[in-house]
């Protein structure tokens, strides 16, 4: 049986599926899915052992920060060692306004998440703890990893996922064919969690938001 591990980068991710969510409005239900689920669709039932791996960091945003609690946990419950979370960080960065104004704005930048996702990637062809790597991020700062992984480990399958209104020239170059997740929006509706996760004295419930 094939060891598959999915490599989500949680802020392109997200941030896709907002983008489509802008377009059309039935994605915003997509914000509460079992994500396990939604990856053990691409393969047969019974051929693999699927596990995600999470990365993302947490919101400063107090209200952000609750619906990503909420989210993540639930999807733990679900999914128990199927779903591991790693967090980044988030810091402060002053940005200059290059029109007329000239004021600077503080805005918040994600360290860590890239060279968490390498360092995993790589330690686990190393430890042969997985068969095929699949990224779901379109973020070409990952191609060294993968050329890495490509040169010293050739058996071993890496495959990239492009979230929503995402995609990258070189990644399609690298790792052709690729999978645009939305083009699979029935695996999403599929993997929608119910409303309120509860498990074990543990209770998660879907942000009210989080619908069309």
């Amino acid at each position: 049986m094939k060891k598959v591990i999915f490599y989500f980068d949680g802020f392109n991710f997200y941030n896709g599926l907002k983008d489509q969510a802008e377009i059309e409005p039935v994605w915003k239900t997509y914000y509460w899915i079992d994500i396990v689920k939604l990856c053990n669709q691409f393969f047969s039932e019974g051929d693999s052992i699927i596990s995600v791996k999470y990365y993302t960091s947490k919101p400063i945003n107090k209200y952000k920060s609750s619906r990503q609690a909420a989210f993540l946990g639930a999807n733990k419950l679900i999914n128990g060692e199927n779903f591991t979370i790693l967090h980044g960080q988030n810091i402060s960065k002053n940005v200059l306004c290059l029109a007329s104004c000239g004021k600077v704005f503080t805005t918040l930048e994600e360290k860590r998440t890239d060279v968490n996702i390498a360092i995993n990637m790589l330690l686990d062809c190393i430890h042969d703890r997985v068969d095929t790597l699949i990224l779901v991020s379109a973020d070409s700062d990952q191609i060294p990893t993968i050329q890495a992984i490509k040169n010293e480990y050739p058996q071993k399958k890496v495959k990239v996922y492009f979230p929503p209104r995402r995609d990258s020239y070189d990644l399609t170059n690298l790792c052709n064919p690729v999978v645009f997740l939305d083009r699979h929006e029935t695996k999403f509706k599929a993997a929608i969690m119910p409303g309120i996760v509860e498990k074990d004295g543990k209770k998660y419930t879907r942000p009210e938001n989080w619908q069309k």
